[in-house]
């Protein structure tokens, strides 16, 4: 496989199909990477968001089956992984959640969940879906990324709704002055009116900087996993496409080794963003000042 193709091919792995207003007027397709970077804001990656609903559907759907299904007695294998995965994330909540809320413990499922099936897509040929999403609509140069988590807009789509929540809740029970409070009376502290009064804009952005981070660090921790992790499975692919023997059954080592050690980033990957998602909430709960 020659350098250039190669890298064509890795660029257009790493496309998104996205729909928005083309530059000659209309709405439709991007044809070419440069399209979509002048379709601007109100661009949508279709694929991100047709996988993201479609794998919170299938959560949907596994659960309400083990809830339809659930009995007192002898349980079934679906009821036991459900009542086995709600326990350890029921757990991780009242362990690191200090409040009383009802929403955490669903959230925090919700969260774990739906990540890890966005995650596990990435375990996938890295070919096999983009193919058949090819033939189906019959455009052979047709883009198409299937894990939704590699996307930046999805993973910080998810934070900002976090974030959302954070601001909730932290004004809820703290209310507006005790949420004003935290940001321009702490770290800094003095008894001085007026050294306090000085020390308002230093306080201000070394808590603003911080409350910012936090949606910051939950999108950028879980796309920069997942990216990495699909980078390398598609630069395993380009080594089948050389037409070097050798090279090839390295490949093959090679993505079968990734893809065990895979399983363990796109868990672990559903599980910080979960366990950082009810340690953020549980200080947005707290009232200590």
């Amino acid at each position: 496989m020659a350098a250039e193709s190669a890298s064509g091919y890795i660029q257009h792995h790493l496309q998104n199909l996205t729909f928005g207003r083309l530059p000659e007027g209309g709405w439709g397709f991007a044809h070419t990477a440069e399209q979509a970077k002048e379709m601007g804001f109100w661009a949508f990656h279709v694929d991100t968001l047709g996988w993201s609903v479609f794998l919170g559907l299938v959560f949907i759907l596994i659960f309400r089956a083990a809830a339809k299904k659930a009995t007192s007695g002898q349980p079934g294998g679906l009821q036991n992984f459900v009542e086995v995965l709600v326990e350890f994330v029921d757990g991780s909540v009242k362990d690191t959640f200090h409040g009383r809320n009802p929403l955490i413990a669903p959230l925090a499922l919700t969260v774990f969940v739906w990540i890890f099936l966005m995650n596990l897509i990435d375990l996938v040929p890295v070919d096999f879906l983009p193919l058949a999403a090819a033939k189906v609509t019959g455009n052979e140069h047709l883009f198409f990324r299937a894990v939704a988590t590699t996307d930046p807009n999805a993973t910080f789509g998810m934070s900002i709704a976090v974030f959302a929540l954070i601001i909730f809740y932290s004004i809820k029970v703290k209310g507006l002055g005790g949420f004003l409070g935290e940001l321009t009376l702490h770290p800094f502290h003095s008894s001085n009116m007026l050294v306090q009064i000085i020390l308002i804009p230093v306080n201000f952005l070394l808590e603003f900087v911080t409350l910012i981070a936090k949606p910051v660090s939950l999108a950028l921790r879980l796309f920069g996993n997942m990216y990495a992790g699909e980078l390398i499975f598609i630069l395993i692919a380009v080594m089948f496409g050389t037409g070097i023997l050798w090279l090839g059954g390295m490949g093959v080592v090679l993505n079968w080794a990734w893809a065990v050690f895979h399983i363990l980033i796109i868990t672990l990957q559903a599980f910080i963003f979960m366990m950082l998602t009810i340690v953020y909430l549980s200080m947005a709960h707290e009232d200590s000042h």
